[in-house]
């Protein structure tokens, strides 16, 4: 199942109004139906990426992965729930520098737990702005519908529509 399927199962699960929480995250990381392992087809398939995008994800250091006596990556569930992560960080705008190094500090140890948490609030203001930002995108484009006298969301209060952009 990809990525964007596995989303959407959750998301549908949680319904439109439902609270995004870590057990959402949980549902999303589950990994009960990955076999105990896995190929790069199998997995690109899985998450919707390509393999090229997992053999760069492995040399930028992001995900160790197993080989096999044929020399052919073999993918654990450890490795499938970390590029889970990856390609929830990647698809809220976390740059691949600080993946690296976000990283680079889990495969530090505990010790490192303090930093990370530093690199998460920020990165969680990031991706709150970039909601606001989104939302107010999202008023402009419902705004311009309801102009053309289309029908907008439920949360989209009565507009006036003399003005025109």
């Amino acid at each position: 199942m990809a990525t964007d399927d596995l989303m959407t199962r959750v998301l549908e699960m949680v319904g439109d109004d439902g609270p995004l929480s870590v057990e959402v995250i949980h549902r999303l990381t589950d990994l009960a139906d990955v076999h105990e392992s896995m190929t790069i087809a199998e997995v690109a398939d899985l998450l919707d990426l390509t393999p090229h995008t997992l053999r760069y994800y492995e040399r930028a250091g992001l995900v160790e992965v197993a080989r096999d006596g044929h020399g052919h990556r073999v993918y654990d569930a450890a490795a499938v729930r970390r590029l889970v992560f990856l390609t929830r960080m990647r698809l809220s705008g976390m740059p691949m520098r600080d993946l690296q190094h976000y990283i680079a500090l889990v495969d530090a140890g505990q010790d490192t737990v303090p930093e990370r948490l530093d690199m998460l609030l920020e990165h969680r203001d990031i991706i709150r702005r970039r909601i606001r930002e989104l939302t107010l995108s999202l008023a402009a484009t419902e705004y311009k519908i309801a102009t053309y006298g289309g029908s907008t969301g439920p949360d989209v209060a009565a507009l006036d529509t003399a003005a025109e952009l």
